[in-house]
């Protein structure tokens, strides 16, 4: 099996059973994501534990790659340090956008997305589960909270 037909598999399973979908209720952190050029859009909820990401959940709507990717990143970052989930963060935007870029950290199956930087509109899809995330842990660490409702 070629290499790129393994990366498409992955991408495909994780489109069609996305993990970790959902909301988390109550949640300590939480970001909307929108790309208004395609209609991708999707909320992220996060729990954190000292100072890890312990649970993740992503809601919303998109093409392949960007529910592919939401719900790959959703694993990836999963359990995680703060520091950790930055240096995934900042690892996997060079691999969607820089063509030389060899990781320094082992990205397993987030590598079937480096494919996107070939096709630079579909940078925007597979990008934007990551900036979500990262918006949402900076309004945590700045002390924004989620709006917490009882009704």
């Amino acid at each position: 099996m070629d290499i790129r037909e393994l990366y498409r598999d992955v991408i495909l399973d994780h489109n069609r059973s996305p993990r970790n979908f959902g909301r988390l209720e109550p949640a300590d952190a939480e970001a909307l994501g929108h790309n208004p050029l395609c209609g991708d859009s999707l909320s992220l909820t996060l729990r954190l534990a000292n100072d890890r990401l312990s649970e993740i959940r992503f809601n919303g709507q998109g093409c392949a790659i960007s529910v592919a990717s939401a719900s790959m990143m959703s694993e990836a970052v999963s359990g995680k340090s703060l520091p950790e989930v930055e240096a995934l963060y900042r690892e996997v935007h060079a691999l969607f956008t820089e063509p030389a870029h060899v990781p320094a950290l082992p990205l397993g199956k987030l590598m079937a997305l480096g494919g996107v930087r070939e096709f630079p509109a579909r940078v925007k899809c597979a990008s934007l589960c990551w900036h979500t995330l990262h918006a949402a842990l900076q309004r945590h660490a700045a002390g924004e909270r989620p709006t917490v409702s009882t009704e």
